[in-house]
């Protein structure tokens, strides 16, 4: 199964106007290049409703890195389960703001998944040939998700 055939909602458990990635373009083992549009519906909009600040690049990354780990787990026959951003480092971003219609190009590459759900993806956010922002991105897959959102069955 290729998951670039499959609709977002199928990689990921963003839905509603959490989901912010529209398609993924790209997705192998190491690497996945999302894209999205910065809607005018978006929760985060300033500037009298015309963008939104440049920091949410950190969030459209994570949900790019979602979208690889959906990917992963569905070409293992599993189901796709909830991560966690646990932070970024050094994020660098050219633009103040990301105006409304902007289409975002999102690349990210896996530089380190440990055993233990920790990984590390260096992540780049881009307006055509524009990179607009960098960062490293560490997440957190644990293996029972359930467990840290404290919706375990007793």
């Amino acid at each position: 199964m290729d998951p670039r055939e499959l609709a977002v909602e199928s990689l990921v458990p963003h839905r509603g106007g959490m989901l912010w990635i529209d398609r993924v373009l790209h997705v192998d083992a190491e690497n996945v290049v999302a894209e999205a549009t910065v809607r005018d519906d978006h929760l985060l909009l300033e500037d009298g409703g015309e963008a939104v600040p440049a920091w949410v690049g950190i969030e459209y990354m994570a949900q790019a890195i979602a979208a690889w780990a959906g990917g992963r787990a569905l070409a293992r026959d599993e189901a796709v389960k909830p991560g966690f951003l646990l932070g970024t480092r050094r994020y660098d971003a050219g633009w103040d703001r990301l105006p409304v219609g902007t289409v975002l190009r999102i690349e990210a590459r896996c530089e380190l998944m440990g055993d233990n759900g920790l990984g590390l993806f260096a992540c780049r956010l881009l307006v055509g040939d524009a990179v607009v922002a960098t960062a490293s991105v560490s997440v957190f897959e644990p293996p029972d998700p359930d467990a840290y959102l404290g919706t375990a069955s007793a």
